[in-house]
């Protein structure tokens, strides 16, 4: 057999009129039907826009897809003039079609019907004058519908192809991240908690059979306004919930100061380049070396006591102005009264290592007390201020640290720990050692640094901040990766939800900034110690929130930044390792270029602004953007899904979701509240109590209004 297409006398319904690389000119014949065709064995719809076409050769049929349908008016051909009547132009219908496969006959199948498959690309393209054919419904579902082994995740339905089921890879469809782009009120969330869904159901249905046991799979699902929680919370599928301060039931949602590296730092606190962000870095450094051995520990404190040293060698030379008349002597006295507490923190850390350390805790002990004296000495009598220090105290206490500082020489300490390592550390205790290592630094290196000391601390000082920063770091780092990137046998969830809704402004890009990172790295270092790669999907609703091409306006533009290049790097190099993106969003214009451009599937439902039309359209491979002229047509639950997971171009209407599976963005009833018979009366001093102590347990937040 040399073609694919049987019965192409009745199946014809035009020839090809003009071939270009891009698309061909189609005119259909007089008696091709107008709306409905029977002559393909059942009632088919044609033309329309979206449909497809085959035009048979030597190859097999060349598949084309239709963008656009025409009357255009055109005079009789050769032969049929008569003198007795004048030429005038009559109507003709044309279609143009965009070439984009090759189907191929397969053999038949059990039943001795033909089987075919498509082919991406077209390696010859139709000539003029070739017949122009409507596919059967055999042919439709081969051209739709993936091969028998890809067939594993159903999302829907293509209308014109007979209502074809529309089957995807998990591999395709996830191993190279996908973008759901579309309008609020389009489906999109819906069509993305039907997909994560959907997948893990078929996922458990494969197993059915075998012994029982929960998927292996991992989902995380990064929620800025709650909404998904509703689409999972019937009990069909485990899930982990995590919430800030535990809502409705949920984890409680941490993100630990201690786990943030350098950079996340230095984004959340606005740490500027040129002396702040060193000064900052050089004490998380400090901290995360704490009690990592008595020969760095015993450094760090000398380190501490020679800033001091050079801090007094600077006020003695600038003698008597510096520590006489307020404020000075006051600020002199705080210096001494900072330095003798010093002393007692230095013992007590010191004091972890026994006798590793001993020798310079014995000689801090030694220098506490004569510093104290000399502060003690100018003091008032009601301890609100210090009379005017002298030369001869500044000797002393500059004589007393030398004793420290001559007497136990800073060895180079090897092997220290990186500001970025994931050693935990008092969190609370970042300012006082903001202010050690600029003490340390000597200079005007205090006086710069200040303003990032005082942000520290109204940041750390927020009732907001504190339960999602986690100061005290109950955490260790496994169990926080655990209860993450389960499942495990004692926590079986395949889904993860993390409710970002309550999460601060001020810290809510970082904490998406930081998951995502250590999701990265943590599935980088499991396929380097096992050599397997553990399959995650990360799905992020409002995307262009958090993944912006410029800094967001209502943002810090640090931790925007920052936010943006993680999730870049996770576009770029995540499939190595085994990391899919979902990314949901109703403005793909805003969103990073970079991470677009590593999308290789899109979910497109109605997109209207025309800023996001263009842009899409850019993104579509070959020819095939002027499909998406329907998008800001398309009703809801309907989509275009196009790219890698599919085999071909459809548009496809999505599985229904019962409402109950639904998310929560349903629209507001503004008449029916106005009647009263919506909606309820606020209860404002219940919602105002639960907003002004966020760190106390709250309240069910949907009890909160009578």
């Amino acid at each position: 057999m040399t073609t694919i297409v049987e019965r192409i006398g009745t199946l014809a319904v035009g020839r090809v009129e003009t071939v270009t690389a891009e698309e061909l000119r189609i005119a259909l014949f007089n008696e091709t039907p107008q709306a409905t065709a029977l002559n393909t064995g059942t009632p088919t719809g044609f033309p329309r826009v979206n449909a497809y076409v085959l035009i048979p050769n030597e190859t097999g049929a060349v598949v084309a897809v239709i963008k656009e349908i025409s009357i255009v008016r055109a005079k009789p051909g050769p032969g049929k003039h008569d003198e007795a009547l004048v030429d005038l132009p009559f109507p003709a219908r044309t279609v143009i079609a965009i070439p984009f496969g090759t189907l191929l006959r397969e053999g038949n199948d059990s039943d001795s019907q033909p089987l075919y498959a498509l082919e991406r690309g077209v390696p010859v393209l139709p000539s003029v004058g070739d017949p122009v054919l409507l596919p059967t419904a055999t042919q439709l579902r081969s051209i739709v519908e993936a091969k028998t082994d890809d067939r594993l995740i159903q999302i829907g339905s293509a209308p014109f192809a007979g209502n074809a089921r529309v089957w995807v890879h998990p591999d395709k469809i996830f191993g190279r991240h996908l973008a759901v782009l579309g309008n609020t009120g389009s489906g999109k969330s819906c069509s993305v908690a039907g997909i994560v869904r959907w997948s893990l159901e078929s996922a458990a249905a494969a197993q059915e059979g075998e012994q029982a046991k929960p998927a292996n799979a991992r989902f995380i699902i990064l929620d800025p306004n709650g909404e998904y929680a509703k689409a999972f919370e019937d009990g069909t599928l485990p899930v982990r919930r995590f919430a800030v301060g535990g809502k409705d039931g949920a984890n409680p949602l941490t993100v630990p100061g201690w786990l943030w590296n350098g950079q996340e730092w230095a984004a959340f606190t606005s740490a500027q380049p040129g002396v702040q962000r060193p000064i900052l870095l050089r004490a998380l450094r400090l901290l995360r070396n704490a009690g990592s051995s008595a020969a760095t520990a015993k450094a760090q404190a000398v380190r501490r006591y020679g800033g001091y040293v050079r801090k007094l060698e600077q006020l003695i030379a600038e003698l008597p102005q510096s520590v006489t008349d307020f404020p000075n002597n006051k600020n002199f006295g705080d210096l001494l009264q900072g330095l003798v507490g010093l002393t007692e923190s230095d013992e007590a850390e010191l004091a972890a290592f026994g006798e590793g350390a001993a020798d310079l805790s014995a000689a801090i002990s030694a220098i506490r007390d004569p510093i104290e004296q000399v502060r003690t000495s100018r003091q008032w009598a009601n301890g609100n201020g210090y009379n005017n220090f002298q030369p001869a105290d500044l000797q002393v206490v500059m004589a007393q640290l030398r004793t420290v500082t001559d007497n136990f020489p800073v060895a180079a300490t090897h092997g220290e720990i990186s500001e970025d390592a994931p050693v935990r550390f008092d969190v609370s205790a970042l300012p006082d050692r903001i202010n050690d290592v600029a003490m340390a630094t000597g200079g005007q290196t205090l006086s710069n640094v200040e303003p990032l000391i005082n942000r520290v601390q109204v940041m750390l000082g927020d009732a907001g901040l504190r339960p999602v920063i986690d100061t005290e770091g109950a955490a260790s780092l496994s169990d926080w990766l655990a209860a993450l990137l389960g499942p495990k046998e004692d926590s079986p969830e395949p889904l993860v939800i993390l409710d970002l809704s309550l999460v601060p402004s001020d810290v809510v890009h970082i904490a998406v900034a930081v998951i995502s990172r250590l999701i990265f790295e943590a599935l980088q270092r499991h396929i380097k110690e096992t050599n397997e790669a553990l399959p995650t999907v990360l799905v992020l609703e409002e995307a262009h929130s958090f993944v912006r091409k410029d800094a967001d306006v209502g943002a810090s533009a640090q931790a925007a930044d920052l936010c943006r290049q993680t999730f870049e790097r996770v576009a770029r190099e995540g499939r190595k390792f085994g990391l899919g993106l979902v990314l949901a969003s109703q403005r793909p214009s805003e969103l990073s270029p970079t991470v677009l451009a590593q999308c290789n599937s899109f979910l497109l439902h109605r997109i209207v602004n025309d800023v996001d039309q263009n842009l899409v359209r850019r993104l579509v491979p070959d020819a095939l953007g002027g499909l998406l002229g329907e998008l800001p047509t398309l009703p809801s639950q309907q989509a275009i899904l196009l790219g890698w997971a599919v085999p071909t171009p459809v548009l496809l209407r999505v599985r229904d979701l019962e409402k109950p599976q639904r998310p929560r963005s349903d629209d507001p009833h503004f008449w029916d509240t106005w009647l009263g018979d919506k909606g309820v009366f606020p209860n404002w001093p219940r919602i105002s109590e639960a907003w002004e102590k966020p760190d106390e347990e709250p309240d069910q937040l949907n009890g909160l209004a009578d």
